[in-house]
């Protein structure tokens, strides 16, 4: 197996693709989030930043009719709790029947038994077509040992150069195993399908110190899903790759300032609403397995 990196001729297959995010703007998709409540205001304002729009709605006596006029569905169990777990069956059986596409985000899935077992159920019940998150929770899913820090990835399981290839080779037997594209984000984001392989370099070690960053992503990445349905592996990727190097962007801007991580949280935000294809092309470091 080896990595490299690939020109932008290769990762968009006509000139259409190369306008994803403008696709995005002009389509507007409409997304059902059941999601995080710590992180929630953050993960609605960063789908209007990009050109979605948010409904925010977990009651088990609407979630059918809400998911029903929206156009994808994100789950994220961050802030699970016994209210919401039926809301999340009921959402995700009619997102399958209506035929939207549907991301699980399995926010500490290693923290607690209801985490676990919840986030099973769902994988029996719900077809996922995209599963985001970092490599503990991961691990997690695919029943290798890992020392998750309660909703964080543990330093222990980081994807590095050494051992990009093996993590790669367990992460599409998951994806093969649960029908959905992985998409693991950390220092090195990896996103695969069952036979192909992206690597996205982007981002930065600080983007770490806010909540929410994760949760903001799955729901950005919703949105991409909707409007790029017939290319999802090359949609998340480009999803990371523009979150990624947003929060390069913040932070330099950041250092600049001599700023906190506050305003971190408030440029990404910025940079989020002002990037376009055009931009992030300049910044985008994607690499292909071969």
């Amino acid at each position: 197996m080896s990595i490299k990196s690939i020109s932008l001729d290769i990762f968009f297959f006509c000139k259409e693709d190369e306008k994803m995010i403008e696709q995005v703007k002009n389509a507007k998709p409409l997304i059902h989030c059941i999601t995080n409540k710590v992180t929630m205001n953050d993960c609605a304002n960063a789908l209007l930043a990009i050109g979605g729009s948010p409904i925010m709605a977990d009651d088990e006596a609407e979630v059918e009719d809400i998911t029903s006029i929206c156009q994808g569905l994100l789950i994220n169990i961050g802030t699970l709790n016994q209210a919401t777990i039926p809301s999340m069956m009921k959402a995700g059986k009619k997102a399958n029947a209506l035929q939207h596409p549907v991301l699980l985000d399995p926010v500490g899935i290693g923290a607690s038994q209801l985490r676990y077992q919840t986030t099973q159920q769902l994988l029996k019940e719900v077809h996922f077509d995209v599963i985001r998150g970092n490599i503990s929770e991961m691990k997690v899913l695919m029943n290798i040992q890992s020392q998750s820090r309660g909703v964080d990835a543990n330093a222990s399981d980081s994807i590095t150069d050494e051992n990009l290839d093996e993590n790669i080779i367990w992460l599409q037997q998951l994806s093969s195993k649960t029908g959905a594209i992985i998409a693991v984000s950390g220092a090195i984001d990896v996103i695969v399908d069952s036979q192909n392989a992206y690597i996205v370099r982007n981002g930065c070690q600080e983007m770490s110190m806010i909540t929410g960053t994760g949760c903001m992503l799955s729901a950005i990445m919703s949105a991409f899903m909707v409007v790029h349905r017939q290319r999802l592996l090359e949609a998340c990727t480009y999803v990371s790759a523009l979150m990624g190097y947003c929060g390069e962007l913040a932070k330099n801007k950041m250092l600049v300032e001599k700023l906190g991580v506050g305003s971190l949280r408030v440029y990404l935000m910025d940079y989020l609403s002002l990037m376009n294809d055009g931009i992030l092309k300049e910044g985008m470091k994607i690499e292909k397995r071969c």
